[in-house]
């Protein structure tokens, strides 16, 4: 009975180390998404605010040498 007991409590231990790496892992991916979200963000910014060609003035498109 004694032996049983004990060999609970070590794979007891076990998974609660285990639950900690992967409580670790989760936390860390969720700062690593919360990041790239951010980042996301400012891109879409940069995007939405870039002051590119307008429409108003059509680009020629210049046709490839092989036609």
């Amino acid at each position: 009975m004694d032996e049983r007991i004990t060999e609970l409590e070590i794979k007891l231990s076990f998974q609660e180390e285990l639950l900690e790496t992967l409580n670790q892992t989760v936390i860390r991916q969720q700062q690593q998404m919360d990041l790239l979200q951010q980042q996301m963000r400012l891109l879409y910014q940069q995007v939405k605010s870039y002051s590119g060609p307008t429409d108003s003035a059509p680009q020629q498109q210049e046709i490839p040498p092989h036609y």
